[in-house]
C-alpha cells in the first residue's frame, strides 16, 4: 500500500536497464547513463540487517533492500543507513550528501527511537523475570509523547536539505504470527499480541508524520503477512546468531521490502517517462544461513542470568523450585548440544507452566 499527499517535486528518470551495483563504504551504486540520485538513509531494517552479509560497521548489506532498488530501478545509491541509527543519528550523521540534485529517498526509522532492541528482549525472557508489559508502556510513552516531534524535525530537514527530491517512508511488519517456535525464547502469545499491536501504533505515527510532511508512506504489514517469524516461509529472523541478526527481516524480506518500495519509485518514474520501469523481479527463494549450535545459544541465556539470587527469589515467588533453575543453567554451560538442548526444553516447560497459571489467575 502506498499513501500520499504530494507536493511538487522533480520525478525520477526513466532509465532502460539497471547496471550492476558496486559495494563501496557507505555501498554505491555505479554511476548510470545519467545523474539520478538516490539516498537511502535509515536504521537497521534499511541498512540490511538480518541478511547476514555486513560490509562496515553500519552494515549495509548488498541485500539490503535499497541496494535492490537501486538495481532494479537503475538508481545511482549512496547508503547511509546504519545499523542502531535514531531519528536525531540520521539528523547528525545521515543527512550530508542531500541537496538539491537529490532524486529520490528512502527510509525506515523510529524503532531505535522507542528502544526496539530492549523491548524484545526483555519480552523474550522467561515470564517470571520479564516486564514485558512494562517495556512495550515505556515505549508507548515515547512514541506517543516525543516521536510526532521528533519526525517532524527530521522530515523537515530532509525537505529543506532535497527540496527537489521524492522521499519515501517506509513502516515496519509486524514481527510474529502468535507461535514462538524458538527453543531460546520465551514469548507468549500474549506478548506476541501486545508486540504486534505497537507496531501497528507506531506504523499510524510514521503515517501520519510522513503524510504530513508531503511523503509518500509504504506499509509493509500486508505484504509480511504469512512470512513472519516461525511462519512456514519466514522473512524475518527469530532469534539468531549473531544476535543482531535477530528479528530483522531476512533476504526473502528484503526482496519483500523492495516490492513495497518500488510502486512508489516507477510511478514517479512512469509520469515522467510515459512508460513503466522494465526491471526484473528479484527472486524469492533465497539462501538461509544455518541455524546455530545450540551450545552458542545457550550462552544467550546464560546472559539472562537465571540463577543470580534475585532471578531464584522471582523463580521461588512464581512458584517454581530455585533447585531446578540452578540445575537447568548448569546444563545450559555443557559443551554438549544435546545436554543443552534438553536443559532448553525444561526451561520452556517451565515458562508454559508460569504462563498458564497467570492466565487462570486473570
Amino acid at each position: 500500500m502506498i499513501l500520499r499527499r504530494r507536493r511538487s517535486r522533480r520525478t525520477l528518470t526513466t532509465i532502460a536497464a539497471a547496471s550492476a551495483v558496486a559495494l563501496a563504504t557507505p555501498l554505491q551504486a555505479q554511476a548510470q547513463s545519467d545523474d539520478t540520485t538516490y539516498v537511502g538513509l535509515g536504521d537497521s531494517y534499511s541498512a540490511g540487517v538480518g541478511t547476514f552479509s555486513p560490509t562496515d560497521d553500519c552494515y549495509r548489506s548488498p541485500y539490503g533492500y535499497p541496494v535492490l532498488l537501486a538495481q532494479r530501478e537503475g538508481l545511482q545509491l549512496d547508503y547511509q543507513a546504519c545499523s542502531g541509527a535514531t531519528t536525531s543519528d540520521v539528523t547528525s550523521n545521515q543527512l550530508g550528501t542531500l541537496d538539491a540534485g537529490t532524486d529520490v529517498v528512502t527510509m525506515t526509522i523510529g524503532g531505535n527511537d522507542v528502544g526496539f532492541a530492549d523491548v524484545i528482549t526483555e519480552c523474550a525472557l522467561p515470564g517470571w523475570i520479564s516486564n514485558c508489559r512494562g517495556a512495550i508502556s515505556d515505549a508507548r510513552t515515547v512514541l506517543n509523547q516525543r516521536m510526532p516531534g521528533r519526525y517532524r524535525s527530521l522530515f523537515t530537514t530532509i525537505s529543506d536539505r532535497a527540496p527537489e527530491a521524492d522521499v519515501v517512508i517506509g513502516g515496519y511488519p509486524r514481527l510474529f504470527n502468535g507461535e514462538d517456535c524458538n527453543l531460546f525464547t520465551f514469548f507468549s502469545r500474549s506478548e506476541m499480541s501486545r508486540l504486534n499491536s505497537a507496531t501497528d501504533e507506531l506504523d499510524g505515527v510514521i503515517r501520519t508524520s510522513s503524510l504530513s510532511a508531503g511523503f509518500d508512506y509504504v506499509d509493509p504489514r500486508s505484504a509480511f503477512r504469512g512470512h513472519a517469524v516461525c511462519d512456514d516461509r519466514e522473512w524475518i529472523n527469530g532469534l539468531s546468531f549473531p544476535i543482531i541478526e535477530s528479528f530483522h527481516p531476512n533476504r526473502a524480506g528484503n526482496v519483500g521490502y523492495a516490492d513495497v518500495f518500488q510502486p512508489a519509485l516507477t510511478a514517479t518514474t512512469a509520469r515522467r517517462s510515459g512508460d513503466s520501469a522494465t526491471s526484473a523481479p528479484e527472486p524469492t527463494t533465497l539462501p538461509v544461513p544455518k541455524k546455530a549450535d545450540p551450545r552458542a545459544m545457550g550462552q544467550y541465556v546464560l546472559g539472562m542470568q537465571l540463577d543470580s539470587p534475585r532471578n531464584l527469589q522471582r523463580a521461588k515467588a512464581a512458584g517454581i523450585n530455585p533447585r531446578q533453575i540452578e540445575k537447568i543453567t548448569q546444563d545450559l554451560r555443557s559443551n554438549n548440544s544435546t545436554k543443552v538442548t534438553k536443559a532448553m526444553e525444561k526451561l520452556q516447560r517451565l515458562d508454559r507452566r508460569h504462563e498458564a497459571r497467570l492466565q487462570t489467575d486473570r
